[in-house]
């Protein structure tokens, strides 16, 4: 089990928010915490602990001049950390070279592979071709319905027709390097980790995975790597004490072995 660190930024500053409230009208967001610092301060404190294979998320929509700025910021923090991050929001087969010419290790992708609500597995071996599976990971973050978890794009505002199973993630492993699950439900909201979304993934351990979403305790992260046996990473938002929470950053390192 690893720690994975995170960089989430919108509108240009490095925030931790409520995923469920963010919204593209307005660039709008629910904030828990606005950060004074910038994302190569972030990126030099995850390189000074030795932490790889964190996150650095773009929030806004694409094509927007908050995008633009968020864009820029996430490029320094790449530059700052060659090889120590990986990158995603709004990634294409045509953008995603610069992110990794920048010092991605990896792009992250949800939208472009489950566009207009739909799988488009054309896509998916599009981005897999273009930057090679060893630099792919397939985010599939998901939210709740009444017959189970259900894969969330653009922004985790719209919901696609692709329920989140075992038996996706190994159909889709062979494109990938890893995959990244945000419990949307739960994102920003330290309420604990969603045990529906868990009880799938730690039935899958043929590549990767991190889990993220609501993870208040030090108590939740054993129970992770218990009920996982070590298999499935986290990363932990707003409850961190360098996102303004009251978890110790060393203190999650240590529990994560």
């Amino acid at each position: 089990m690893r720690f994975r660190p995170c960089i989430d930024i919108h509108n240009g500053k490095v925030k931790q928010i409520v995923g469920s409230s963010l919204k593209d009208e307005g660039s709008i967001a629910s904030e828990n915490f606005v950060s004074s610092q910038t994302s190569v301060y972030y990126a030099n404190l995850f390189e000074t602990k030795g932490l790889k294979g964190g996150h650095a998320i773009i929030l806004n929509k694409k094509g927007t001049p908050e995008y633009e700025a968020s864009y820029l910021e996430c490029i320094n923090a790449l530059k700052a950390y060659p090889g120590g991050l990986q990158v995603g929001g709004g990634i294409t087969p045509d953008n995603a070279s610069e992110f990794l010419e920048a010092g991605a290790s990896h792009v992250i992708v949800t939208s472009y592979v489950f566009s207009e609500g739909l799988f488009k597995k054309d896509n998916l071996e599009k981005i897999s071709k273009a930057v090679t599976p060893d630099k792919l990971v397939l985010d599939l973050s998901c939210k709740k319905f009444e017959d189970g978890y259900y894969i969330m794009t653009d922004r985790w505002q719209n919901k696609t027709d692709t329920k989140l199973t075992a038996d996706l993630l190994e159909e889709l492993s062979d494109y990938c390097d890893e995959f990244l699950i945000h419990a949307v439900d739960s994102e920003g909201k330290a309420n604990g980790p969603e045990r529906g979304v868990l009880d799938i993934l730690k039935c899958f351990d043929k590549r990767p995975v991190t889990y993220a979403g609501g993870i208040a305790s030090y108590d939740d992260i054993k129970s992770i790597r218990d009920m996982a046996d070590g298999r499935v990473d986290i990363t932990v938002g707003s409850a961190l004490d360098i996102y303004g929470g009251k978890l110790d950053m060393d203190e999650i390192i240590k529990i994560c072995g």
